[in-house]
């Protein structure tokens, strides 16, 4: 008997260190719902910043050759022009209003070209912005004009590969709506071609957007002007970049071919 009062101080001093310890584990439910409440906060502000704040965004064209390259990786600021609410077609009001020459990202109208091909017609796009509302845009002989000024493009872009200037689309047949019978820079040409076209009015809170790499860009000259509720950001930084593995000579590409000296590079 003596020997079993004895040990009652220890069973007592043993619970205490137990309690000390935070007791008994937590069931496996418990643990499961508070791991799945940390990931889901995790995701919740992640989704949250991507959507109103910045986005990584892929170039998987050339057609903003040489601003943009194929395989370029680019953070875009959503807050700067009002970021997009998901799955609305509300835009909260940003800090800046876009101006000429600003590269924007945005989502593109409607193309029924890609859907019979049965792919994305309104994908994101980055392009420059070339027109303003009001302003009246027209391009002769390849070279831009807005108002009547003529627009000579940015270093290196006159150096890309040069196409067709006479060519003729079928998407090209919106213009013949909008161009303008008579105006002081000239009539519209009853046949729109490439290189030959305009002029007309931007409307009213839209924009007209064209590419860098003008004979190897499919823009506003296909498929219209860019309503402003369809603009998401302005790249800001190339921070992480390389060469395509279909042009490159080297085994993964994406590790052993990649462009240091873009990295960092600021996109105007």
């Amino acid at each position: 008997m003596a020997k079993k009062k004895a040990d009652q101080p220890k069973s007592a001093v043993a619970a205490a260190r137990g309690a000390a310890r935070g007791g008994a584990r937590p069931p496996v439910a418990r643990r499961a719902w508070e791991n799945f409440k940390s990931i889901a906060g995790t995701l919740a502000i992640f989704l949250f910043i991507r959507a109103f704040f910045i986005e990584a965004y892929r170039i998987p064209s050339g057609s903003m050759i040489p601003t943009l390259l194929i395989g370029d990786w680019l953070f875009v600021n959503k807050l700067v022009y009002g970021p997009h609410v998901p799955f609305t077609s509300t835009n909260l009001p940003g800090y800046s209003e876009p101006r000429r020459g600003d590269v924007m990202v945005f989502v593109s109208p409607y193309q029924a070209d890609e859907a019979e091909r049965g792919e994305d017609p309104t994908p994101t796009l980055v392009k420059r912005l070339v027109g303003m509302p009001g302003d009246t845009i027209f391009m002769r002989a390849g070279l831009l004009h807005i108002n009547g000024m003529p627009q000579r493009q940015g270093y290196g872009a006159e150096e890309n590969p040069k196409g067709d200037p006479n060519e003729i689309h079928p998407l090209f047949d919106w213009q013949k709506k909008v161009g303008l019978a008579q105006s002081r820079f000239g009539p519209a040409p009853a046949q729109p071609t490439h290189d030959d076209w305009g002029p007309f009015v931007v409307p009213a809170s839209h924009y007209f957007m064209m590419g860098d790499n003008r004979y190897n860009s499919k823009d506003s000259r296909y498929w219209g002007f860019v309503p402003r509720e369809n603009v998401r950001g302005r790249p800001l930084f190339i921070y992480y970049t390389y060469v395509p593995q279909e042009e490159s000579d080297r085994a993964v590409s994406w590790v052993t071919d990649i462009r240091w000296g873009r990295i960092g590079h600021v996109i105007r």
